[in-house]
């Protein structure tokens, strides 16, 4: 049996992923800063460890997975005092349309969604201990800073040394600090800022920093010391470089075992992001496309590679996921839950995939050759493996003719399902009659409709769109 073996960005090397409790796995993953609507690249980041997620449970694990979210942050603040309204009305609006479009792309919720604010007490406790353990310091502009040459371990996720090492893209550079390189733990408060956007404490005044707010929550919902911890690779430095600052300098032991991140998305060569101006919402995409195609499209890519997004791709990730269900579309699966036979040879080496750092492109090349034997040999067994082990990567779980039936949602406005029936019954009448280049045209005019007959010696059987 295959052990997992997990990308671990620390040791920069695939590691045999060994729980710090057995049986039992304590993830963490950094959310969203709750302001926008979430892009293609959040998708990414969710689906990810949605995956991961889902593998480790199929594995067996009893998983505690916590994914944040932060409702207080520079461009929250700056959002909602634009749009007039409070930062918790700005904040909720926007957790709401987070979860739907999750929910819409078959990611499963995490077990806790904590929000920043919920956590003030508990970042503050730890401020408190670095201040004791000359790890922060007050600066005259009243802000609290983390003082990072005072922390010897500091650039080992990133690999470089302090010397190399540059003020990341939120780390405000002030003449409040004693180095460019530290960071503000508590931002003292401005006048102009509305007072929910204010906490008291002992430095006065104020709001936590971005970092602190990870170091709280993860600590709070899976102790000081917890297994995986997840992201994007644009948070690697500084983000959870200052997270292991502060966590492992409070508390003075490890903070995590196994640091995972994934890859950017990618535009015509370009990091996919809102300074570039080349992003694109979740929902933009899925009012173009179906939900399980974008699934589809972000799953067969290796989590830790580059995901190059285009219409092209989706078009392609559409064409093969219509394969997949196209080989269980004709046979009865039963009304019985399908369930993996894990000694069945494609399953075996869909778990040798999945536990080699979560290799999906592997395991859904595994799905395909599992089709191909459907399609030979129409057998209910082999089907329904396909679904159960499709299943586990969150595809395949629809009814098969319900989704080569449906069309995309750019597609609405065209020929309804009572439409299409129509035309099929005056294809079979104008056969029947000897027309057939009446019955031709019918079938061009579905054909340009986006419209696919499967016809077979007793007629037409099924269709399906394009």
């Amino acid at each position: 049996m295959s052990q997992l073996k997990i990308y671990n960005t620390l040791a920069r090397d695939k590691q045999v992923f060994v729980p710090i409790q057995p049986g039992k796995v304590n993830m963490y993953c950094c959310g969203m800063t709750v302001y926008d609507y979430c892009h293609v690249g959040h998708a990414r980041m969710m689906m990810a460890f949605d995956v991961i997620y889902r593998w480790l449970k199929a594995s067996g694990y009893q998983v505690t997975y916590v994914r944040n979210i932060t409702d207080i942050e520079d461009k929250i603040i700056r959002r909602a005092v634009e749009n007039g309204e409070t930062i918790h009305q700005l904040t909720s609006r926007f957790i709401q349309a987070m979860d739907e479009d999750a929910a819409a792309l078959g990611i499963l919720p995490p077990d806790h969604a904590p929000r920043a604010t919920d956590y003030v007490p508990q970042m503050l406790s730890i401020i408190d201990k670095l201040e004791s353990k000359d790890l922060a310091y007050r600066s005259d502009d009243g802000d609290v800073n983390y003082a990072v040459r005072n922390f010897p371990g500091y650039g080992k996720l990133s690999g470089k040394s302090l010397d190399d090492l540059r003020a990341g893209e939120r780390v405000d550079v002030n003449g409040g600090k004693r180095d460019p390189l530290d960071f503000v733990l508590w931002k003292s408060a401005k006048a102009s800022e509305p007072a929910e956007a204010k906490w008291d404490s002992k430095w006065g005044s104020g709001r936590p920093g971005w970092h602190i707010e990870c170091s709280a929550m993860s600590c709070a919902l899976l102790g000081e010391h917890f297994d995986i911890h997840g992201g994007g690779a644009d948070l690697q430095f500084p983000h959870h470089e200052n997270e292991i600052a502060q966590s492992e300098g409070a508390f003075g032991k490890p903070m995590v075992n196994y640091w995972i991140h994934n890859g950017f998305v990618r535009v015509d060569n370009e990091k996919m992001s809102k300074s570039l101006g080349n992003f694109f919402t979740i929902r933009e995409v899925l009012q173009k496309y179906d939900a399980e195609v974008v699934r589809f499209f972000i799953v067969r890519t290796h989590y830790r590679s580059p995901l190059n997004y285009s219409d092209a791709h989706i078009d392609d990730a559409k064409g093969a996921l219509t394969r997949l269900y196209t080989a269980l579309a004709g046979i009865d699966l039963g009304s019985e839950p399908v369930a993996v036979t894990w000694d069945e040879p494609h399953a075996q080496r869909l778990r040798d995939a999945m536990d080699d750092d979560f290799n999906t492109p592997l395991a859904v090349a595994e799905l395909f050759a599992l089709a191909s034997e459907v399609n030979r040999s129409k057998s209910v067994a082999d089907a329904r493996q396909l679904k159960a082990l499709a299943g586990v990567l969150g595809l395949l779980e629809r009814d098969p003719h319900a989704f080569l039936q449906a069309g995309s949602p750019a597609q609405e406005g065209g020929l309804d399902e009572a439409a299409i029936l129509d035309a099929i019954a005056r294809r079979a009448a104008a056969k029947k009659a000897r027309d057939f280049a009446g019955a031709d045209a019918i079938r061009a005019a579905l054909t340009a409709a986006g419209v696919v007959l499967e016809d077979k010696p007793d007629g037409t059987t099924n269709w399906r769109r394009a």
